[in-house]
């Protein structure tokens, strides 16, 4: 054979060698990625952290149960894959990278991580715990199937963070409170894509020895679930950043008469700072946070202070103005809890109105920038606290509050700017927000939002959605079909066709209004022309995660449980606004006609088809029937049953409405049995 022909031949086959190994989907996406040639995983692996170090021995016990869970046996053999995690400080640790011309460099130190292979075995070295803990995560997601057998994706890998502080804020305190077994399973799903933040948001559902009141038991965190989930979160390098409200929203703390004087107005939400009780509830609950969490951040909140100077402060911010009572008062909340020896963290939404002022506040503080729209700017919510040289967060938000599904087309490019924008300036943290506004909040519908802010603050600069919303299906649940990719879009279509009609996105309030209400009315007119593309995405959403179940391998099964849920009431909420309509025009009709004798008969059968067995009025009394039962059971995968009966009733109040509706026709039926005359449209609620 000639040379060049020779070397042809060898080309061809490195390039079908490498061509095996194309860049898999990762969330999130490494720094440096090269591909290498695919190991079979048939003959099983042996997963070791020789250092003998115990959170290298974690790690790698975590990483040898994902080999397990996805199928591939635990071996000993020489035949075995062998997964070595391994510390740069380490003679052999040392040798791998000198011998393939990598380093671990200053950036990488903290949380970074090399990840390589050869054949038959898979290196991931670190120079701390964390980053053989990171690059064991990405792993994880190099385990892939190739034709009919699973593989390990051949690779080299340099990666590290873009930003020290990656997390997820979730509130509990407007309704869902999650049992400990779901909130373990959050931090384990957090750490898996890098996250190292949970800031669980109080304001009175945490159980404090001091004030025993407003913490409620069975809707309300105890001390000792709080020791097992901080001791839970040190394995996954999670720090648990508390966020007691210390200023504004504590409503359910200021009800209580105990407290009722400490209240800017009565009945409200913001603590008066002029009281000195306030500043000794404030000393007394964050004395035990301190004590129940270790890690070095406490977060006060202090935001939407909006009763601060109309009630027991009135005089004093009319002499000297809303921002200098406000900073004063975040001030000395520093000083008194100076003695913790922990950073403070707050909203940044009020004192950003006073950027002069905001030099007055202690520069150890932390600022925590917080807007949840997509932005071509974000500086207005980040400059009065850099120009002020104090550190900055950002808070993008999921935009999952008071809504049937969140809205990923917002909360994906709200992330994506703002993040970036935050990078650029400097914060060195995010934090991704979940609101309950409404109460009606499901921790799984949110991954999808949840998993972009985790890539987008791991990787440098502006993350690429397209590039994530490809991965995720892959990646979360293990979807080879692109089904689940393509719901999610669908989800996104819905909004974005309810925006187009001047709805906002598909909220919430759609779903419960009364289409014959007057705000139904003027919700209905809006609506009806989007009817039919609404409902059509939603049925497709359905439709592809009943195929993709029938996949292999398929993982998060409960957050599939959860989109599933949202696409019905999308679909259900566009459904009652055209049933509604169909029973009105049908009943308006038959009541103009009915002295025509000829139509007689034909007004009995309609009569029967808007209220009887399978009725108009029926179909929206079953479909709220049946989102009940769904909503609950989805509910209890990850919620305590505390405040489900809030959410239940109002199912229960809009089936009793058609159910009273449905009534009120039976007996416009009997009564054209019987003299053949209706009552009019208004007797039976329906609207001009």
């Amino acid at each position: 054979m000639k040379p060049s022909a020779l070397f042809l031949l060898f080309a061809l086959f490195s390039v079908s060698a490498l061509a095996q190994s194309a860049r898999p989907s990762l969330i999130p996406e490494p720094r440096e990625y090269s591909p290498r040639v695919d190991l079979p995983l048939v003959n099983g692996v042996n997963v070791d952290a020789p250092g003998g170090n115990e959170d290298d021995r974690f790690a790698a016990e975590d990483l040898g149960s994902a080999f397990t869970s996805r199928g591939v046996n635990a071996h000993t053999s020489a035949t075995a894959v062998q997964v070595l995690l391994l510390r740069d400080t380490s003679a052999r640790g040392k040798k791998l990278l000198q011998d393939h011309h990598l380093a671990i460099n200053a950036a990488m130190r903290p949380e970074g991580y090399i990840l390589f292979t050869e054949p038959h075995h898979v290196y991931i070295i670190g120079h701390t715990a964390q980053g053989l803990f990171y690059g064991a995560q990405t792993a994880k997601q190099l385990i892939s199937w190739s034709s009919s057998e699973l593989i390990f994706k051949g690779c080299t890998i340099q990666d590290w963070p873009a930003m020290k502080w990656r997390g997820v804020h979730d509130d509990l305190s407007r309704g869902p409170v999650p049992t400990l077994n779901f909130q373990k399973k959050q931090i384990r799903t957090f750490a898996a894509y890098k996250l190292n933040v949970y800031s669980p948001y109080f304001e009175n559902t945490l159980q404090y020895n001091s004030n025993p009141l407003p913490g409620l038991p069975g809707g309300s965190m105890s001390q000792q679930d709080v020791k097992e989930l901080v001791e839970y979160a040190k394995h996954y390098h999670v720090t648990i950043v508390p966020e007691q409200e210390a200023f504004g929203h504590l409503h359910r703390w200021l009800e209580w008469q105990q407290y009722a004087n400490l209240g800017e107005t009565q009945a409200g939400s913001v603590l008066a700072p002029g009281q000195p009780g306030s500043m000794r509830l404030i000393t007394q609950t964050f004395g035990e946070l301190a004590m129940l969490f270790p890690g070095p951040f406490l977060h006060i909140g202090a935001d939407e202070t909006f009763e601060l100077g109309r009630g027991q402060t009135a005089s004093e911010v009319k002499q000297r103005g809303l921002g200098a009572v406000y900073i004063d008062f975040l001030t000395r909340i520093h000083a008194e809890l100076a003695p913790l020896h922990r950073r403070l963290l707050f909203w940044g939404d009020v004192a950003m109105n006073d950027p002069p002022l905001v030099k007055n506040l202690p520069k150890d503080m932390i600022a925590v920038a917080w807007h949840y729209e997509p932005e071509p700017d974000f500086s207005r919510w980040l400059s009065p606290y850099t120009n002020a040289g104090m550190e900055t967060w950002v808070a993008p938000g999921v935009n999952n509050w008071n809504r049937v599904y969140p809205n990923f087309d917002t909360a994906l490019r709200n992330t994506q700017g703002f993040v970036a924008a935050g990078q650029k300036a400097g914060s060195t943290g995010m934090l991704d927000t979940i609101w309950n506004d409404d109460g009606e909040g499901l921790f799984l519908e949110d991954w999808y939002g949840v998993l972009f802010g985790a890539a987008a603050s791991w990787q440098s600069g502006t993350s690429d959605i397209a590039q994530y919303q490809k991965a995720y299906g892959l990646v979360f649940h293990g979807d080879q079909t692109g089904a689940i990719n393509q719901a999610q879009q669908l989800m996104i279509n819905a909004h974005l066709t309810l925006a187009k009609a001047g709805l906002e996105d598909g909220r919430d309030l759609l779903f419960w209004v009364d289409p014959w209400s007057k705000d139904g009315q003027r919700i209905a007119d809006k609506i009806r022309p989007v009817i039919p593309q609404v409902r059509l995405d939603a049925e497709r959403a359905i439709t592809l995660l009943a195929q993709a179940r029938h996949g292999t391998d398929l993982r998060q099964q409960d957050a599939l449980a959860a989109l599933e849920l949202g696409a019905r009431r999308m679909d259900f909420l566009a459904f009652k606004f055209l049933t509604a309509d169909q029973i009105a025009d049908t009943y308006r009709q038959l009541y103009r006609e009915q002295n025509n004798p000829t139509l007689h008969s034909a007004v009995s059968r309609d009569l029967w088809t808007i209220s009887g067995v399978n009725g108009r009025c029926q179909d929206i009394r079953e479909g709220y029937g049946y989102l009940k039962d769904d909503f609950a059971s989805v509910w209890l995968l990850e919620n305590r049953p505390y405040w489900l009966n809030n959410v239940i009733a109002q199912y229960e109040a809009a089936m009793q409405l058609w159910i009273e509706r449905g009534e009120k026709l039976r007996q416009a039926r009997a009564g054209w049995a019987a003299d053949h005359k209706l009552p009019p449209p208004q007797e039976i609620g329906i609207p001009d």
